[in-house]
C-alpha cells in the first residue's frame, strides 16, 4: 500500500489544514511530503514557520498519487497563480488513478485549472468562492455532505479549518487506508459520540 502524497506549502497556508492532513497521512502509513512552494520554510497564516520535506522545483508530480491543496491567504491565491500549481492539477485531474484534494480557499484553483466544470464539489462558504463554481454541482449545505467533505471520483473537497479532520480521514480512505483505526485511536469517534448525546 505504498502511496505519496505531497501538500503544496506556499507563505500562507492554514496551519491546521496543512499539517494535520500530513501528520494523519503519515500516521495511516503512507509516505506524505510538505513541499515549499518559495523555499526553504514555508510560514503559516498565522506566523507559524515550518520546515517543508521538499522543494516544489525538485520533485517529479510523477512520483506522487494524491497532491493536496490546503487554504489560508495569501497561501491559496499563491496556488492559484502557480504555472507550475495549475499544470499539477490538471494533470492529476485528468488522470483516474491520482487524486487532487483541496480545502477552504484552495478549490479556487480547481475553477483556475478549468477541472471544476461538471465536478461535484464544496469549498469555504461564501459567494466570493462559490461564484467561481456557476458551472459546477457546488454542495453549499453541510447537511447533504459527510462531515462537510464531498468526493466526485479523484477530486475530494471540503469546507475549512474545522473540517480538517474528516477530509484527512477521507484521504485516507480514498489511498486504501484504514481510517476507522485512526479515528478510534485519535479519540475523534468518542468525540462525535459526545457531541450526538
Amino acid at each position: 500500500m505504498s502511496k505519496n502524497i505531497a501538500v503544496l506549502l506556499a507563505d500562507g497556508f492554514e496551519e491546521g489544514e496543512a499539517l494535520f492532513v500530513i501528520d494523519i497521512l503519515r500516521r495511516a502509513g503512507f509516505t506524505c511530503d510538505g513541499v515549499s512552494m518559495q523555499g526553504e520554510t514555508a510560514t503559516g497564516s498565522h506566523g507559524i514557520r515550518v520546515l517543508p520535506d521538499k522543494k516544489i522545483e525538485e520533485i517529479d508530480p510523477d512520483s506522487y498519487d494524491m497532491v493536496v491543496l490546503p487554504g489560508g491567504l495569501p497561501g491559496a491565491d499563491t496556488l492559484r497563480d502557480s504555472e507550475t500549481v495549475i499544470a499539477w492539477v490538471q494533470r492529476f485531474a485528468a488522470n483516474p488513478e491520482k487524486f487532487v484534494a483541496a480545502i477552504c480557499a484552495a478549490p479556487q484553483v480547481l475553477a483556475r485549472a478549468g477541472v471544476s466544470t461538471g465536478r461535484r464539489l464544496t469549498s469555504y462558504p461564501g459567494e466570493k468562492y462559490q461564484k467561481l463554481f456557476a458551472d459546477a454541482d457546488y454542495v453549499d449545505d453541510n447537511r447533504q455532505t459527510e462531515e462537510c467533505v464531498v468526493v466526485d471520483g479523484n477530486l475530494i473537497t471540503s469546507r475549512g479549518p474545522g473540517t480538517t479532520l474528516p477530509f484527512a480521514y477521507r484521504l485516507v480512505e480514498m489511498l486504501g487506508g484504514d481510517a476507522d483505526k485512526l479515528r478510534q485511536g485519535m479519540q475523534y469517534n468518542a468525540l462525535k459520540e459526545s457531541w450526538a448525546k
